[in-house]
């Protein structure tokens, strides 16, 4: 009888330390799946995570991200540990079918086996399937062949794990890691070429994303974010806002919401001291993106006029009865600075005016541990806030840029426009279309040619 009683017990204590194995390997995996934003993509409705149905604006059209909770019908329930390597890593579903490049597998394929393993588990047993397909991708032809995916994963896809390197610190290597593979950085902030490639030699020089654009965070100082303490760098994927620097909106509030802010703080200092490390990028120099402007305001310029004011007054007029009451006259912010300063801020200079813009067209809308951040969206009617008109944020830019910047946006209503659909939108379809017409009519003339050569003999 003792020795089954021990025996018993024995099993119990076995059974006990496999679950609590299984219990550290699926929170392993949790961590892996916030760490490489995975709920940001794959979650259409808030109430069901990893659901599917996020709509994801790329070149070529809408992709629609698809189900992944443990789902054995609409899901990756059915995946074995393989299949779903595959998919993460290779772009590869389990039917074989390619996926599309919106899924940042050529950064995932960094990721190690082992975390790979905990990945799955997370997946498969930390996860609550969902019954519900999601909508289906339809692109226009010919990127709704998937199989043209192979021709492009041949070019630039590279499946090798990370490699830590030996002459870096352990923090250094982590960084990396993390940087270039779960939290796929290069994948919004590197610039990318005709066949929306990553440009290797342009690592994290910053790139137009849409909407908004993804700023260099490589370690120039005036460019870059070289001027950046590692204290204000982990600040800012923290809280989403570096004081007198930055603050984050759009899929960067995203990241920063549901990832960067949940990682552990000795991870935040690797990917800070892996930043302050990356070559800084290349090409002419240009003034800094931080120190810039003076507080001030125009309001006299356009007080007591009889007629509506142009240029510089108009956008006084127009910051003056929409951004004031939160920025200030002077727009020096609030003492906190829960409402930014707009001189000593990357949003108000810089080459590229995307980010004011589509902050003013699209708000702000951030949670961290630090608090909610919202700005109303401007671009729509929203309650009692006013909708502006491309104009006004055009002239609003342009006064913001001149009374807190290096005055070096000049844009006009058609730049607003253009932001307001979406952002620029690259000519692959159309470069590809042709590409495929002047095809069809080589061969029509080769079919020509051999029908005459026929006829002849």
């Amino acid at each position: 009888m003792k020795i089954h009683l021990i025996s018993l017990s024995l099993g119990a204590v076995l059974l006990a330390g496999s679950a609590s194995a299984q219990d550290d390997l699926t929170e392993r995996g949790r961590y892996i799946a916030t760490a490489s934003d995975c709920v940001a993509c794959h979650t259409g409705n808030a109430d069901k995570p990893f659901a599917g149905n996020h709509v994801i604006a790329s070149p070529v059209g809408d992709i629609v991200a698809t189900n992944i909770t443990p789902s054995k019908t609409y899901g990756i329930g059915s995946y074995t540990e393989a299949q779903f390597s595959d998919a993460v890593r290779r772009g590869v579903r389990a039917d074989g079918a390619n996926l599309y490049p919106a899924m940042p597998y050529t950064a995932f394929a960094k990721l190690t086996d082992e975390d790979m393993h905990a990945l799955y588990a997370y997946f498969m047993r930390g996860v609550e399937p969902v019954e519900e397909p999601s909508a289906q991708t339809s692109l226009p032809f010919p990127f709704n062949i998937r199989a043209s995916m192979v021709g492009w994963n041949l070019l630039f896809r590279d499946t090798a794990t990370y490699q830590p390197d030996p002459s870096k610190t352990d923090a250094w290597n982590r960084g990396a890691y993390l940087v270039q593979g779960a939290a796929h950085c290069s994948t919004c902030h590197t610039p990318r070429g005709a066949l929306m490639q990553e440009l290797d030699d342009k690592f994290l020089a910053g790139a137009q994303v849409g909407a908004w654009y993804a700023p260099d965070i490589t370690s120039d100082p005036e460019t870059g974010i070289g001027s950046w303490s590692k204290d204000e760098i982990i600040s800012y994927l923290q809280t989403g806002r570096a004081e007198g620097r930055a603050q984050a909106g759009g899929s960067m509030a995203e990241a920063v919401e549901h990832s960067f802010s949940k990682l552990k703080t000795e991870d935040l200092e690797a990917i800070a001291t892996y930043l302050a490390d990356v070559p800084a990028s290349s090409g002419a120099k240009k003034e800094g993106r931080f120190d810039q402007g003076q507080p001030g305001n125009m309001t006299a310029s356009f007080r007591g006029l009889d007629t509506a004011p142009s240029g510089l007054a108009a956008g006084a007029q127009v910051y003056s009865a929409n951004c004031a009451s939160c920025h200030g006259i002077n727009g020096t912010g609030t003492k906190d600075q829960y409402y930014p300063s707009l001189f000593h801020n990357s949003a108000t200079t810089g080459s590229n005016a995307s980010n004011f813009i589509a902050a003013v067209l699209n708000g702000v809308d951030r949670n961290t541990d630090e608090g909610h951040v919202f700005m109303p969206p401007f671009g729509t009617q929203v309650n009692s806030f006013n909708s502006l008109t491309d104009e006004e944020i055009a002239q609003l830019t342009n006064y913001a840029s001149t009374q807190f910047g290096h005055r070096s946006f000049d844009v006009d209503a058609s730049d607003v426009a253009q932001v307001r659909a979406g952002g620029p939108s690259p000519n692959l379809l159309q470069m590809v279309r042709l590409l495929m017409g002047i095809g069809a009519v080589v061969i029509v003339l080769l079919l020509a040619l051999v029908l005459l050569r026929r006829r002849k003999s």
